[in-house]
């Protein structure tokens, strides 16, 4: 097996690609009586990376394939560059629609090298034309002196690499990835995501990526977009998302929350911990305080909230910590830096940062 760890090609090296606005208009599409995309309108402007965003089942994947044009819409249009590729009266092949597709699994063709694998994607292409692209294409994804090994004697790091090549090396307006780097090891997902970005922005080719890690989304896309229930449950740069979720489903989808109830009075939400401004929500309303684990502070006891500190969990650059405090049920978790001043068992004082709490109307049971 080849190593896993060995090093890219020189970035600057891919080639341009001419990237294409990706525009889907009132989408549907019905598996039997099952509707799994109802309605859906998402303009992708030409280069920009997008990551579909959500839990399983929530329709992100059967969008991409949409879009790939492996499905067909049971209602809506798909356009390219304001081309209809699909639509009630025109469907457009998807070896005709200059768009590349990696799947979660790479389907490489384990009787084919890795040349022969990215020059599979190279058909349409005159043979010398096809064999600089594919060479181009290995040595950008350092697997140059691999070109003759078999998907087989390659590490899943390797193998998604010669995926990338495949859809990279015809330089296709719009890329398409369904969970490329999920069966990849912390270590080796990292890396090969920073490469594998660093590549695509240099393409500049528009592209669309599935993806149910939260993190993983912020850290790609120039937008996301939470999908729920087969359509768009909100949709913004990262940023926007996480300070500024659309709802409590959308919150809980990017952080773990310490979650309390309260009531609003006078334009604050009143709980144990204290009150908190409640924007918008009306007066004597059931509120949730979302308070975020890295927003609890500790100082010494007789200062702020008094509590607790029950557990103290060592993590690296954090500690995790559980604190008591008197009038909730369940003990606050932290993400603490200065954790290690104090130790467990002892009393605190709880500090809240109130730029961290985000607090949202509940409806009546």
């Amino acid at each position: 097996m080849a190593g896993g760890m060995f090093r890219w090609g020189q970035r600057g090296t891919a080639g341009a690609a001419i990237p294409a606005r990706l525009t889907l208009e009132g989408v549907s599409k019905n598996f039997g009586s099952q509707a799994i995309i109802h309605a859906l309108d998402l303009d992708i402007a030409a280069g920009e990376i997008v990551c579909l965003l959500g839990a399983s089942g929530c329709g992100k994947t059967t969008l991409l394939r949409l879009a790939a044009g492996i499905e067909v819409p049971s209602g809506g249009r798909i356009m390219l560059d304001g081309r209809e590729v699909a639509g009630p009266t025109r469907f457009v092949e998807p070896e005709q629609r200059g768009i590349g597709l990696m799947f979660q699994d790479y389907a490489l063709f384990p009787h084919l090298s890795v040349r022969e694998n990215v020059l599979f994607g190279l058909q349409n292409f005159p043979k010398a034309d096809a064999e600089t692209a594919t060479a181009r294409a290995l040595k950008r994804v350092g697997l140059s002196e691999f070109a003759d090994v078999y998907p087989e004697q390659l590490s899943g790091g390797e193998q998604q690499r010669v995926a990338l090549a495949r859809v990279v090396a015809p330089r296709p307006g719009v890329v398409l990835m369904d969970e490329p780097f999920s069966n990849l090891d912390r270590r080796m997902r990292d890396a090969v995501r920073e490469e594998t970005v660093a590549l695509l922005r240099e393409m500049g080719a528009t592209t669309v990526i599935v993806t149910h890690d939260p993190e993983e989304a912020m850290r790609i896309a120039d937008r996301i977009v939470l999908m729920r229930s087969g359509g768009i449950a909100q949709q913004g740069t990262p940023d926007q998302l996480y300070r500024s979720p659309a709802d409590l489903d959308a919150a809980r989808f990017f952080c773990d929350f310490n979650e309390i109830e309260g009531v609003v009075r006078k334009g604050r939400a009143e709980t144990a911990l204290g009150a908190f401004d409640a924007p918008g929500l009306p007066e004597g309303a059931r509120a949730m305080v979302c308070i975020r684990p890295q927003a609890i502070r500790l100082r010494a006891a007789g200062f702020c909230l008094p509590g607790r500190l029950l557990a103290r969990r060592f993590a690296g650059e954090v500690d995790l910590c559980e604190i008591a405090v008197a009038g909730l049920d369940a003990p606050l978790k932290a993400r603490l830096r200065e954790g290690r001043s104090f130790a467990e068992g002892m009393d605190v004082g709880v500090d809240i940062d109130s730029d961290e709490v985000l607090v949202f109307g509940l409806s009546d049971p």
